[in-house]
């Protein structure tokens, strides 16, 4: 699938209005429990004075948390433009406008229009794609050391309520679809590229994995 037709997919679901309600939940609530977890999970040294990629990073209030906690800068690469000013919202509010971009990008396309990271974040991206698995591989591939990994739980309701989802919008003419890749994949994936789980934490519905090099596996 090309380019504009990820976007224009994506975009029927997060679109301006997604991105401000967005916007608005997090400068209430801050990160949820999830993306809460996933921050904690990244040890000092992980994070201190290295750079953070967050791919499909909507407003970026993961990288910008990271950067609050001691990383020097921070990247947000998007498939859709929509996020671009609530993002720099988020940049503005906590004043690292100077340490960090935004990008508007596909990186199944183009891999090599970003460097490499410390530490990496794919935030309930890999279930908006067919190409969940080959895109957390690339992810892993431009991650040093640690990739921060969410993605729905494979769980019987979970299923159920992603079945009615796509459902839905396939009665209301929409493209998008929601996708639940097996875990053992993104594992497979992780393991090929030299990486092993290092830390889970999951709510009802949503699971995060934390990644290292080297790492001994705990599935």
């Amino acid at each position: 699938m090309s380019s504009c037709c990820r976007a224009g997919v994506c975009g029927e679901i997060f679109n301006e209005k997604f991105a401000r309600k967005t916007l608005r939940r997090y400068r209430k609530k801050g990160l949820d429990p999830i993306e809460r977890g996933m921050v904690e999970s990244v040890a000092v040294a992980e994070r201190s004075g290295g750079r953070v990629l967050e791919i499909g990073g909507g407003i970026g209030a993961i990288q910008a948390e990271l950067i609050l906690a001691g990383a020097d800068r921070g990247e947000v690469v998007e498939l859709l433009s929509a996020y671009e000013p609530y993002a720099r919202e988020v940049a503005r509010d906590n004043h690292i406008e100077d340490r960090t971009t935004f990008r508007v990008a596909d990186l199944l396309e183009e891999p090599n229009v970003v460097a490499p990271a410390d530490v990496v974040v794919l935030n309930r991206v890999v279930c908006c794609t067919s190409d969940g698995v080959r895109l957390t591989a690339l992810a892993l591939r431009l991650a040093n050391s640690v990739v921060l990994l969410s993605y729905p739980r494979d769980r019987f309701v979970v299923r159920a309520v992603v079945k009615l989802m796509n459902a839905t919008m396939r009665v209301l003419g929409r493209s998008f679809r929601v996708f639940l890749h097996p875990t053992s994949a993104l594992f497979a994936a992780a393991r090929a590229e030299g990486f092993q789980t290092a830390e889970t934490g999951r709510t009802f519905v949503w699971e995060y994995t934390t990644l290292r090099r080297g790492v001994p596996v705990s599935e």
